[in-house]
């Protein structure tokens, strides 16, 4: 295996232990819920809502944000604050909340600022997109809703999967070149460059970005050609399938991936949002990558896994 391809077989409780001491200690300056007023929490950010729903707590949210796409009952029985980088403060005071989760990245700031400036607790998540961010992300989440043992109990099983992902990768002899692609706008592919969630889920997969650049930046002719990327993941918003779009760009068919028709739609929020079903979309992307390592227990397709493969 080439050297920047080994990794690190991930240890569950190695990740998890600093964690633990942080969630102890901050469980003990956590808010108790008052008896006779019960938590009203908003969630703002789309894994944060999946993660309340995952540890039983989805009672106490009053309202969500419009990426809280999963599980599918979340926008449809709580109202919407809106997207979570265009709050509110009004709106959000309206439910009368008695706390505010907010994913990192979340605004604008001064929406947030005048809500906790009001005297509700607003509790801010990190938003890493790695296998330690992802177990930080639940503890933390689990601490602020009240349910640290249920969350730690959480972590721990995504740590496990996370190890599993990693034993998988170390087989990989020759990593493929994937372009992450998140839209498609006037016949240019928007994809996912360096320090992106993107990136961190192909890297997860046992693939290498196939560009060079950082952040998300449209690709141009010449520069989609030059990546000649051997598999396009491509990120469906909406249930709109982009892959057709794609595979229809004359550049593209240039590409070994457009050649091969090797695309991909996955859900968007299950790709990058890495919550709790992060190891399985890292997993899902791997399996489009490389087929023969799709071992039995993987092989039950999970909510958002690819919704068409060309």
């Amino acid at each position: 295996m080439p050297e920047t391809m080994k990794t690190a077989v991930l240890r569950p409780r190695l990740i998890l232990k600093p964690l633990l001491a942080l969630a102890m200690l901050a469980s003990a300056f956590a808010p108790a819920a008052r008896a006779a007023e019960p938590e009203r929490i908003v969630a703002i950010g789309g894994a944060l809502t999946e993660i309340v729903y995952a540890l039983g707590r989805q009672d106490a949210i009053v309202a969500v944000d419009a990426t809280s796409l999963y599980p599918e009952q979340a926008l449809k029985d709580k109202p919407s604050v809106g997207y979570f980088r265009n709050l509110a403060a009004e709106g959000i005071l309206s439910l009368r909340p008695t706390r505010v989760l907010a994913v990192e990245g979340a605004g604008p700031p001064a929406a947030l600022e005048a809500v906790a400036s009001s005297g509700v607790p607003v509790v801010r998540i990190a938003d890493t997109p790695s296998a330690e961010g992802v177990a930080a992300k639940i503890v933390a989440t689990g601490v602020a809703v009240g349910a640290p043992a249920e969350a730690r109990a959480r972590a721990e099983k995504i740590a496990a999967r996370f190890a599993e992902l990693a034993r998988e990768r170390e087989k990989i002899t020759t990593p493929k070149r994937v372009l992450f692609v998140i839209a498609v706008q006037n016949g240019r592919l928007l994809c996912g460059g360096k320090g992106t969630a993107a990136d961190a889920v192909i890297h997860l997969a046992g693939g290498v970005n196939a560009v060079d650049f950082d952040g998300y930046k449209p690709l141009t002719d010449e520069a989609l050609v030059a990546a000649a990327p051997q598999a396009i993941v491509a990120m469906s918003r909406d249930g709109v399938i982009a892959s057709n779009a794609i595979l229809a760009l004359p550049t593209v068919a240039q590409t070994p991936a457009g050649q091969n028709r090797r695309v991909v739609d996955m859900d968007g929020l299950f790709l990058i949002g890495f919550g709790p079903r992060a190891p399985d979309a890292a997993r899902a992307v791997m399996a489009f990558l490389y087929p023969s390592l799709a071992p039995e227990k993987w092989s039950k397709t999970p909510a958002g896994a690819p919704a068409a493969a060309r």
